[in-house]
């Protein structure tokens, strides 16, 4: 899709949530993945956690960097499954006002041309909560590739046309 070089790219401040019971910072790949694609677009890394898949505590996560003025979008890895221990989406669902239901139509769309009818074991999704924009992606880099490469990029630049986001940001919290 076409960027408006006319306008001036602005950047903003994303928070990096990867939930896994069993990566620890040295092998969190798929976050590592995504936060190089986020600063090579441009944007702010605003703060960095791993959890385990535990729907208390990524709510309770979530719900801090919501209330943060500094964090304008939270992107999770992980816990995006069909498993017992897969709570990501119930997680964001506890906390967004607005779900964005086209964000996770769109994700399975584009992962199926990479993965197949195997896209269907995902519950990406998206929302938002009082001006923060939320993100859930699955934990494989691929699915990181897909979500960033395919959505996330062009709809978090100010730039991207016909619409996007970013623009819409002074507006998430009308009533």
């Amino acid at each position: 899709m076409p960027i408006d070089e006319n306008i001036p790219f602005r950047p903003i401040r994303v928070a990096v949530l990867t939930v896994s019971d069993t990566r620890g910072p040295e092998d969190d790949r798929s976050g590592d993945t995504l936060v190089a694609r986020l600063r090579d677009a441009g944007h702010e890394l605003a703060a960095r956690i791993i959890l385990p898949d535990d729907a208390d505590r990524i709510a309770e996560q979530l719900t801090l960097w919501i209330d943060d003025p500094g964090i304008d979008a939270v992107i999770s890895t992980g816990g995006t499954g069909v498993t017992g221990r897969d709570v990501t989406p119930e997680a964001f669902a506890r906390v967004w006002e607005k779900e964005i239901p086209g964000f996770g139509e769109l994700f399975r769309w584009l992962s199926y041309q990479t993965i197949g009818t195997s896209t269907v074991q995902s519950r990406a999704t998206a929302g938002v909560a009082r001006g923060t924009y939320l993100f859930a992606l699955p934990g494989s880099t691929g699915a990181v590739k897909d979500g960033w490469d395919g959505i996330l990029r062009d709809q978090l630049d100010i730039r991207h046309r016909p619409c996007n986001f970013v623009e819409l940001m002074p507006r998430l919290t009308e009533r």
